[in-house]
C-alpha cells in the first residue's frame, strides 16, 4: 500500500504519520523540508532514517 496507509482487520485504512516526518516537511530549511518530502513519496515503507538522511545531505 501507499507510504504511511495500512488496513485494520475491519477494512478500514488509517493513515500513520510520524512526528519525525513531520517535523522533517516542516523544517525552515526549505530545501531541506523538500528532500524529506521527495524521499518519503518514494517509500512503500516509512523510514524515518532514510527521511533524515535525506533532510540533513546538504
Amino acid at each position: 500500500s501507499a507510504c504511511g496507509w495500512c488496513k485494520d482487520k475491519w477494512g478500514l485504512s488509517w493513515q500513520i504519520t510520524p512526528r519525525a516526518l513531520t517535523a522533517a516537511i516542516a523544517d525552515p530549511d526549505r530545501a531541506a523540508a523538500r528532500r524529506a518530502f521527495e524521499a518519503m513519496m518514494e517509500m512503500t515503507k516509512i523510514d524515518i532514517a532514510k527521511i533524515e538522511a535525506a533532510r540533513m545531505k546538504r
